[in-house]
């Protein structure tokens, strides 16, 4: 019998309600609406979401309003309802939480809803000037949860007991406080070091301020004052890198930067993220320097509008509104600090002032930072406010763990259909750093109570979350780089059938042990194959190249013919006279790297000689863009190799100008990429294409590619949910390593994570094979060897043969497999 013919014969129903329903006022408002109705039941969070029962005339219409007037922060996932047994209840009540088994999610933190703020600022509200009011619409949760179900005494707020006030909201069906469990006011609740007036006359007086805040620690200062900025740079050592600005109120923005409908109404969103808007140059330099955007948010705890608000009042600027550099307080660019006894100790030669509090942070979660992009959200950085939002995928996988790349790094857990990607943790290059990275995977394995069957990482074996892959004693799956980028975003768009992908980023290990990063691909489920790649170009000084850009500039002149010109083009870099010879040399690197091709025409335009951030050369040339023009004949193809050397010897010119020089680039660039497409697309037939990679977030080239398909008849499809960087690297993994349990089987991949040897029995196409593991078949990659033969051994790893081996060797460690094997189930017995 369906619900509604259940409640209209008076019957009980039970409704089981999935998706972010903890910790978003769920359970109030079902409470309200059963009261509505007059309906007798309870209501309770469980380890699945949300149980609720009712019983009376009106549970039929009860069941159809319950998805319309859900809370705000509330998402649904599904509703099931069944009917049981009458109970005869007196009222509708909230019973304590079930335990068991979680299937459910903790939502991300939202900033101060109005009703709070209102609150914040009203003398006669007990909440009056509390930095720490919140209620079931806003406020901390992800940061404070330790585990679900999301309970106050599962939370950062179980040492803060409840004044007679406080408990009175918490367990009054009409208080937006109702079941808030991080309500709090000055009575019982958290407490600031110092007080807000100090705060405020800190930054009026050019100091630098640390203050904890939802996720971490974060330093601010007047963004206008111009040797305040410069000493919060000499402090944290950050070159050039761009500082974030908050401003107190959306009205403000409009003095520092220009924004339309979409960017203003993104900012004003719960998340609160950064967003990347045109910058009026009305701050100080030195917070973007030679940058045409910059990133703005505004407060998203009541402690930020609290110090707004005393610095307009007891510090007001002439015709101006106030704005702070808020930026991560990360020293050294390691994780972001949480503990207060670290930030005195760490923060103490940076910060002037240090601002703590006793509520403790369980989740470090940095700012998110996205921009609005042909009028959709693109994440530069997905963090605080978004994560633990899952994205859905198109059916469920089995429970898998990806830890990404060594670079924005995130991990990825999925969880049947959904897929769980953590907040960004950063880059893998300290001991800091990696420990903060395995207690990320550890949190976010034990908030969602999945054991994985498998760890999906890349391809490169000597960075940091391989290494943690291969040290886990579990079954292993490696992925390939760029192929991790494409499956990204077939993910998130729920595609699992053939697709092609352009991928253009800095660096990922190639299949074929190469560096890649300018790649053309065809993605067929959990395989793909390589169509062609950016003409390589030389890289004298390894790595140093990639900081160096003056390094590529001079590569580019080599590979014009041109480079005799190397020492007077770069006479100020010491090395210069020397790299014509070196360039010269057999074994020289090469990199087929589209971040490396920015860096060339950066460098011969004479935009960025060294960098001192990540993506700086490339970012000071998307900055002089003007207006993208195509040069013509500015690129060849051949054999799938795409060489931009017609454009770079247009750059290489004496005296051109940077601005028209970088419009040349950016449109001829991507003009090229589009007939690359388009001529891989009529030859394979495959008209969908995923593009990804660090290089889209350069705005004029992804619009450009983007507009370019479509105009050629493809289907383009573009990262929205995570970024196109590394940060969204482990949800490919996590999709390719999904399809290859599903094409393989569990069993398969357990034989592919040993390195064992197998004999090769037929020879196919696209560098693949069949080898025979000890009577049984698999199809793995050969890429990485020459000259294989029918009859020969391999050494198989995750699915590659990575070496030969003699057919001698290969029996005795087969038969000290089996021997293994037999001993095993012995023991078993």
């Amino acid at each position: 019998m369906g619900g509604e013919a259940a409640a209209r014969d008076g019957r009980r129903l039970r409704l089981h309600v999935r998706g972010a329903v903890q910790g978003v006022g769920f359970r109030p408002y079902v409470y309200g609406l059963a009261t509505r109705y007059r309906l007798g039941g309870f209501v309770a969070n469980d380890s699945h979401g949300v149980v609720i029962e009712v019983e009376g005339e009106r549970a039929s219409d009860f069941v159809r309003a319950l998805p319309l007037e859900k809370p705000p922060l509330a998402r649904i996932d599904e509703i099931s309802v069944q009917p049981v047994g009458a109970v005869a209840s007196e009222g509708f009540y909230i019973r304590a939480s079930d335990q068991g088994r979680v299937s459910t999610r903790i939502v991300a933190d939202a900033a101060t809803c109005p009703k709070c703020l209102s609150e914040l600022f009203d003398p006669a509200s007990r909440f009056y000037r509390y930095p720490f009011v919140n209620c079931t619409h806003c406020g901390p949760r992800y940061t404070i949860a330790e585990r679900l179900p999301y309970d106050r005494a599962t939370t950062a707020m179980k040492r803060f007991a409840m004044c007679k006030a406080c408990a009175g909201d918490y367990a009054d069906p009409g208080s937006r406080r109702f079941h808030a469990e991080a309500i709090a006011c000055p009575q019982c609740g958290p407490r600031l070091s110092h007080g807000i007036e100090d705060i405020a006359a800190a930054i009026a007086a050019g100091k630098i301020v640390a203050v904890k805040g939802l996720g971490g620690y974060q330093l601010v200062c007047d963004a206008r004052d111009e040797a305040a900025v410069q000493r919060l740079r000499q402090r944290k050592q950050r070159g050039q890198k761009p500082f974030a600005v908050m401003v107190g109120s959306v009205e403000a923005v409009a003095g520092i930067a220009d924004a339309d409908a979409a960017e203003l109404a993104l900012l004003e969103t719960s998340p609160r993220p950064i967003v990347l808007l045109t910058s009026r140059h009305r701050l100080s330099p030195a917070i973007a320097p030679e940058l045409a955007r910059i990133g703005i948010a505004l407060p998203v705890t009541p402690l930020l509008h609290l110090i707004f608000e005393a610095l307009d009042a007891a510090h007001p600027l002439a015709g101006e509104s106030w704005a702070i550099v808020a930026t991560s307080a990360n020293p050294g660019g390691e994780p972001l600090l949480i503990d207060n006894r670290e930030a005195e100790l760490r923060l103490a030669g940076i910060a002037d002032l240090i601002i703590s509090h006793d509520r403790d942070i369980i989740t470090r979660a940095d700012d998110s930072v996205a921009a609005v992009v042909a009028g959709r959200t693109q994440f530069i950085r997905r963090a605080r406010g978004y994560v633990p939002e899952p994205v859905r995928l198109a059916r469920p996988v089995p429970p898998i763990l990806a830890v990404g790349g060594a670079l924005k790094s995130t991990v990825t857990v999925t969880r049947g259909s959904e897929a769980f990607v953590s907040q960004h943790v950063g880059d893998l290059d300290t001991a800091e750093g990696v420990r903060v990275f395995e207690e990320t995977i550890g949190h976010l394995l034990s908030t969602l109570d999945v054991e994985p069957a498998v760890i999906a990482h890349d391809l490169h074996p000597n960075i940091a979350s391989t290494r943690l892959a291969e040290a886990s004693g579990r079954r292993l799956i490696a992925v390939q780089h760029h192929h991790a980028h494409a499956a990204s975003v077939m993910a998130e768009h729920g595609r699992a059938g053939s697709a092609l992908a352009l991928v253009l980023d800095g660096f990922g290990q190639g299949s074929d042990g190469g560096n890649w990063g300018g790649e053309l691909l065809l993605c067929e489920r959990a395989q793909f194959r390589r169509l062609g790649h950016l003409a390589p170009m030389k890289m004298a000084g390894g790595d140093r190249a990639a900081r160096e850009p003056w390094r590529m500039a001079a590569s580019a002149l080599h590979g014009l013919a041109r480079g005799n010109a190397i020492a007077t083009r770069f006479a100020a870099q010491p090395q210069a006279t020397r790299l014509h010879a070196l360039l010269d040399q057999p074994g020289v690197p090469v990199t087929t790297s589209a971040g490396r091709l920015f860096d060339a025409a950066a460098g011969l335009l004479g935009l960025c000689q060294v960098q001192s951030y990540e993506g700086e050369a490339a970012m000071k040339l998307e900055a002089r863009v003007r207006a993208p023009r195509s040069m013509k004949d500015g690129w060849t193809i051949e054999d799938g190799v795409l060489s931009l050397f017609p454009l770079l010897a247009r750059l290489a010119a004496e005296g051109i100008d940077p601005v028209e020089g970088a419009g040349l680039f950016h449109g001829t660039f991507a003009a090229a990429c589009v007939d690359w497409i388009a001529r891989a697309a009529r030859e394979t037939g495959v008209t969908t294409v995923a593009l990804s990679g660090g290089c889209f977030l350069n705005a004029i080239l992804s619009c450009e590619i983007e507009r370019g398909c479509i105009a050629a008849g493809l289907l383009p499809l573009l990262p929205r949910q995570v970024p196109p960087n590394d940060g969204g690297l482990s949800l490919g993994q996590a999709w390719i390593a999904a399809l290859q349990l599903e094409q393989y089987g569990l069993e398969g991949t357990a034989l592919m994570c040993l390195a064992i040897p197998g004999e090769v029995t037929k020879l196919l196409p696209d560098e693949m094979a069949i080898v025979s593991i000890d009577g049984v078949s698999k199809e793995i990659s050969v890429a990485l060897i020459e000259n294989l033969a029918v009859g020969d051994y391999v050494i198989i790893h995750v699915g590659f043969a990575l070496t030969k081996i003699d057919p001698e060797e290969a029996m005795r460690t087969l038969e000290l497999l089996r021997e293994l094997s037999a001993e095993g189930q012995e023991a078993a017995s």
